[in-house]
């Protein structure tokens, strides 16, 4: 519609103006023509009572002046009549306009003087009238007296209304039929041609290539379709060629990278969409607190570190809360941009949450009831019937989004976490061809434990809709299998590892997470200068580096680090001035009081260590509370002599296998709780129990004094585990599943 108004604007406008003009020019010509007929009309009248006022003026008779002045008492537009005396006094006036004698009429005199007839409109009570005065002279041309008639107007006035009103229907009327013309003219050439071209565009992008059907447009319009047509062709053909190709790439390549895991995509999905949904985006835009410019920058997430190289590599469409201040700038009308910023491997579409919702689907439920839930840190968690409401809301929320994407044909959905446990039962009542599988990246904890759960049965009944789900660990398998199996009437497969439920079969497996190696790719280069300048600024030369890279969170035994290390320092003092813990802590939640709780307590916790061993120039802990990038973490792997990572339970951890890619020149050590699923594949790590602060002291000391054969065969054996089964790897295989379940589904 607006493009037809842009298009009939101008012409409007044109129309509207000259039919103004010519209308003013019509009135101005009707209302001259009619004051002309009226002032003819009076002068006439007016001649015609000379003879008859000059006799009535002559004899002073007044009662023929008063039957006289009374005959116009009946006329409808020639109003009144009055005649005066030779000194200007009305000697007799017509009835219905007795008050025109109190008004004021200069002209009178002047008339008696000049002798000239006169002809003006006069304002008279809240209208106008048309009054016309004639000298009555005797025959030595002596002023005897005068006769004035007055005639309404109105009519004058009427008969110009009504020509504007004709005047301004027609003009209604006209610019009516030029847009009703114009529209069906637009909606013939343009509108229907274009509705006709996304109509095929949408189902090419879903992959509904049966019903897509030739255009036959003429003109250079048609041109254009037939030049999409071929485009599009070409696309299809050139998947197929690739998918082909993949096929015999998979074969020949050992080791998995990401050119591997692409043809690996390209080969078992073929032309089928890849989503993947969660609640962390793996970009966000911030406002820049110092320069007030928005920036781009990766949220400190596992999820990210892990999903985001294997949407770089195989594209597809990553759908996520877009939680930042800044974020609605960057999107499209369809919420949606190209990600990574300057490269766009892969589509980023954002969903945008109330601060309501937010606060009961994130920072209630799921964090401080099912997080809590699963980990076993001895924090209580909290379920309200007010956060579960909410949690439905925005898991519908992300299924509408999601529902808009899909494409016809077997769609993979790839859901990422606890956040999102209603999800695939949404999206299978609308979708059931499509493909789902989610990935548990936090423990599943006991069914006693999960039992205490209010909405057990719905959280499960929503899981099983999925086709897979995925664990980090075989023992978190095993958990979810006791769940199901107690719980939920269901029946469990033990040989096939599946659960059968209202004669759907899910399938449970473990793929053990893990990076893409980025680090040791060499592809973020480290400068040497800046970890000069971080040793100067921190005071760091010569000295024993440890350090810690987490999310501020009471599951990261971020506390029983701290009690670790000053334990150490009062056994060991001869590492006193000689020994830097080093802690990288990114905020998170802070919404939430268990959260703001932990973080004033590691404050005070840090300030009173330093204080008890400060000697004014060393301080045996380096705080450091931000936000910190991959690319600002790596200068720190790189000078750290060893890794801490103390979770009192966690699903994988990954900076564990971040701190080992990160080693080229295998120095280094890791320090590693034996409650991450790090810990399973890691085994070359010193494993600690985070709880006994003194085999977590004592662990430290062996680290720094292990021999350094020692501790780069430790590390090249951890190095190999890592780059054996990377990111790719475990995208794989969980790629392979899904396309098996793919065949079994057709």
């Amino acid at each position: 519609m607006k493009r037809v108004l842009l298009f009939i604007l101008p012409i409007l406008i044109i129309i509207s103006v000259v039919f103004t003009v010519s209308g003013i020019v019509q009135v101005r010509f009707t209302q001259d023509k009619l004051m002309d007929d009226l002032k003819r009309k009076a002068k006439t009248v007016n001649e015609s009572l000379e003879l008859s006022a000059r006799y009535i003026l002559v004899n002073n008779d007044l009662k023929s002046a008063n039957r006289l002045v009374e005959i116009f008492q009946r006329k409808e537009r020639l109003q009144g009549c009055a005649i005066y005396d030779k000194d200007g006094q009305i000697l007799a006036i017509t009835e219905r306009f007795s008050d025109w004698s109190q008004k004021d009429k200069p002209y009178i005199k002047d008339m008696l003087i000049n002798k000239n007839p006169r002809g003006e409109l006069e304002s008279f009570r809240e209208y106008t009238v048309y009054s016309y005065v004639q000298p009555v002279l005797d025959d030595d041309n002596n002023v005897l007296g005068l006769v004035e008639v007055l005639y309404d107007t109105s009519y004058m006035f009427n008969t110009l209304t009504e020509l504007w009103k004709k005047i301004s229907v027609t003009l209604i009327i006209l610019i009516l039929l030029i847009t009703i013309i114009a529209f069906l003219i637009q909606r013939q050439i343009f509108i229907l041609p274009v509705r006709r071209l996304t109509q095929w565009f949408s189902h090419f992008q879903r992959g509904e290539t049966d019903k897509l059907r030739p255009f036959k447009e003429e003109g250079e319009f048609g041109k254009l379709i037939s030049e999409v047509e071929q485009v599009a062709l070409g696309l299809r053909v050139a998947r197929k060629a690739v998918s082909d190709e993949a096929h015999v790439r998979i074969q020949k390549e050992e080791v998995w990278t990401e050119a591997k895991l692409r043809d690996l995509i390209h080969a078992k999905l073929g032309e089928n969409a890849f989503f993947v949904v969660s609640n962390r985006e793996p970009y966000l835009h911030i406002i820049d607190e110092n320069t007030g410019v928005p920036k781009c920058v990766r949220p400190a997430s596992g999820v990210v570190t892990a999903i985001d190289p294997i949407l770089r590599a195989c594209g597809g469409t990553w759908v996520a809360h877009g939680s930042a201040n800044a974020d609605r700038q960057f999107v499209n009308s369809k919420n949606k941009l190209g990600v990574p910023p300057g490269e766009d491997r892969y589509i980023l579409k954002r969903v945008w949450l109330t601060k309501e919702e937010e606060d009961g689907y994130y920072y209630g439920f799921s964090n401080e009831g099912l997080w809590p839930l699963c980990h076993v840190t001895h924090t209580r968690p909290i379920f309200r019937e007010t956060d579960w409401q909410m949690y439905k809301k925005v898991n519908q929320k992300f299924a509408d989004s999601i529902l808009e994407e899909l494409p016809a044909k077997n769609p993979f959905v790839f859901i990422q976490d606890y956040h999102f446990t209603l999800l695939a039962k949404m999206i299978k009542e609308k979708r059931p061809d499509a493909i789902v599988a989610i990935f548990w990246h936090i423990p599943w904890p006991n069914p006693e434990v999960f039992a205490i759960c209010p909405y057990q049965h719905e959280i499960l009944e929503g899981m099983l809709a999925c086709d897979l789900i995925g664990f980090h660990l075989q023992f978190h398998c095993n958990n979810f299998l006791d769940t199901a199996n107690r719980l939920v009437e269901c029946r469990v497969d033990t040989e096939k590892f599946s659960i059968v439920r209202a004669n759907k079969e899910t399938f449970v497996r473990a793929f053990p997470i893990s990076v893409d190696g980025y680090i040791g790719g060499n592809i973020l280069k480290i400068d040497p200068e800046q970890i000069k300048k971080i040793r100067k600024e921190y005071n760091l030369e010569d000295k024993v580096v440890a350090l810690g890279v987490d999310r501020i969170d009471y599951t990261k035994g971020i506390i029983e680090r701290i009690m670790a290390i000053d334990r150490f320092l009062e056994k060991y003092p001869q590492y006193r001035n000689k020994f830097v813990f080093v802690q990288l802590a990114a905020p998170s939640r802070t919404h939430i009081k268990r959260y703001h709780e932990l973080i004033a307590e590691i404050d005070e916790l840090v300030e009173k260590k330093n204080w008890k061993y400060s000697d004014g120039v060393w301080n045996p802990i380096v705080y450091l509370k931000r936000h910190f990038s991959p690319e600002e973490i790596v200068p720190y792997y790189s000078l750290a002599d060893l890794c801490i990572v103390s979770s009192l339970h966690d699903g994988m951890n990954l900076v564990a296998k971040e701190y080992v890619s990160s080693k080229n020149d295998l120095s280094g050590t890791l320090i590693l709780s034996r409650f991450t699923g790090a810990s399973r594949e890691l085994t070359d790590a010193i494993q600690i129990n985070p709880y006994s602060i003194e085999e977590f002291s004592d662990a430290i000391k062996f680290a720094i004094e292990m021999p350094v054969e020692e501790k780069r065969k430790r590390m090249e054996n951890m190095r190999n585990i890592v780059k054996e089964n990377n990111v790719y790897r475990w995208a794989g295989k969980i790629i392979t599943e899904l396309s098996a379940l793919k065949k079994e589904a057709g």
